[in-house]
């Protein structure tokens, strides 16, 4: 039973059958009015039938950004690989043998001077490799030992550096690769735009803008990525800088010792 059927039986339970009979029938011609509008009415194509939404995979999405996407592979590559290398040889210069400048102490107040270079050279470190120079220069003015350790210490830390300036292009240029590809893919969509002449439409430049658009992601990932892992060093090799610097003051104040 319709809605309006039942209203129209509580309304005409008290009425006069003439009377019931002609609100039935008014009723009745509303409900067929009613169910031959909603019949008519149209279902727009879009609600009907909904394109399914096309998914893209990481690499089909590379595949799209072009001969671009060659050069920001080849600096992510190398990212990597230099990342990877410094943070490796990084770690083992930070290493720290708590009893080394103990010992170091401990030979050069015997005056076993030879003792204490082989120990340098066994420990094959940074620290290591500052304190042996300076062995080399006991004798002469604390001003020359001083300036011996200074410039070993300017060289391992050159070494440790040795490759960043590779991430810190990469960081740079990388953004700038995939801008350029954006522009590049830009100018093609534009230029396609116009030679579909009357036949162009939305698809045409939505799809060349999207293929466009993925080198500037894929810069940004590489440029962010560089960039974080250049600072991550840096900071390493500082804290490094500062080690050596402890044991160079440590050393210079053992020469100052008097001899137990």
């Amino acid at each position: 039973m319709s809605v309006l059927a039942t209203i129209f039986a509580q309304v005409t339970s008290s009425m006069p059958d003439s009377v019931a009979g002609v609100v039935a029938d008014s009723v009745a011609a509303v409900e067929a009015a009613a169910a031959e509008v909603i019949t008519e009415v149209p279902v727009p194509e879009s609600i009907a039938e909904s394109p399914a939404v096309k998914d893209l995979s990481v690499w089909e999405l590379c595949l799209e950004g072009g001969w671009v996407m060659i050069p920001l592979a080849l600096l992510a590559i190398i990212a990597i690989y230099v990342f990877v290398e410094r943070a490796i040889v990084i770690r083992q210069a930070a290493h720290e043998d708590t009893t080394f400048m103990q010992r170091i102490r401990d030979y050069i107040h015997e005056g076993e001077i030879e003792s204490a270079q082989n120990l340098c050279r066994q420990t094959n470190t940074p620290y290591s490799r500052l304190i042996d120079k300076g062995i080399s220069r006991i004798g002469r003015p604390m001003n020359d030992v001083l300036v011996a350790i200074e410039n070993t210490g300017n060289i391992e830390v050159a070494t440790l550096g040795k490759g960043l300036p590779w991430l810190a292009t990469t960081a740079a240029g990388a953004p700038m690769i995939g801008f350029l590809g954006t522009v590049i893919g830009m100018v093609q969509a534009f230029f396609n735009l116009a030679s579909a002449g009357s036949s162009a439409n939305i698809d045409v430049l939505a799809g060349g803008i999207y293929e466009a658009l993925v080198t500037t992601v894929a810069g940004l990932m590489v440029g962010i990525l560089a960039l974080f892992a250049y600072n991550y060093l840096v900071a390493k090799i500082n804290g490094v800088m500062n080690d050596l610097e402890g044991k160079t003051m440590e050393f210079m104040d053992l020469l100052n010792e008097p001899a137990k």
